[in-house]
């Protein structure tokens, strides 16, 4: 596993980070409360694997509010912070990725979200290596994440997503293999960008709202000069 790139990603996914950390605001109300889950597999084999892309995402995210995830407990890493009047908490379950769903739907009725406060970030081999796609609702389109989360939330659907495209595996290649695989040195000099422009959406989706992300995400991103 090329650790190195990963912790260069790291370093780049900040391109937005805030000079002044947020903190948690605890006297924040349910009503302001959001909830980002990034989906992956723990664990440091699986770190810079195309599966773990949500992981990457919430990680930029943590990272542009100066926060830090905590140990794990109750099968997810938390991680807290502010951004305006909304008070955010990251996730990231621990779980394995076919069984997200043990961590995200206690984490929900908890705080007692709204299903439309929860957005999930996960990794898409239907979308080229790159394309964002945020959506309101849906099925989880063969994802055994997301299949997980929908069951464990009482087949409800009704919940935004990113997804993440990391492209069809070659050939005849297992496609559970080829998500347990690190990018391509191509991928890799990309996927910084492609990071920073979801962490843009999902600023954007806390700050505007849902129909502006997905105007941001969704429409084809401007060519660089």
């Amino acid at each position: 596993m090329d650790m190195a790139w990963l912790r260069r990603v790291q370093q780049a996914g900040g391109l937005h980070a805030a000079s002044n950390p947020s903190r948690p605001r605890p006297e924040a109300s349910a009503s302001e409360r959001f909830l980002i889950v990034g989906l992956g597999n723990p664990g440091r084999e699986y770190a810079a694997t195309r599966h773990n892309a949500g992981f990457m995402v919430v990680d930029a995210l943590a990272r542009h509010w100066g926060t830090d995830f905590g140990r794990a407990k109750h099968q997810v890493l938390l991680a807290e912070a502010t951004h305006g009047p909304r008070r955010v908490l990251l996730a990231k379950p621990q779980t394995f990725m076919n069984l997200s769903g043990r961590a995200v739907a206690p984490l929900v009725r908890f705080y007692r979200l709204p299903l439309d406060h929860l957005l999930v970030v996960y990794d898409d081999m239907d979308l080229p290596f790159g394309t964002l796609r945020l959506r309101p609702q849906g099925g989880h389109g063969g994802h055994k994440g997301m299949k997980s989360i929908i069951e464990a939330l009482g087949g409800r659907r009704d919940f935004p997503r990113l997804r993440v495209g990391i492209g069809r595996p070659p050939g005849r290649m297992d496609p559970a293999a080829y998500v347990l695989r690190p990018f391509s040195p191509e991928e890799r000099a990309e996927w910084p960008w492609i990071v920073d422009r979801a962490v843009q959406g999902l600023l954007l989706w806390l700050e505007q709202g849902l129909p502006a992300a997905m105007n941001f995400l969704n429409a084809p991103p401007a060519p660089t000069p």
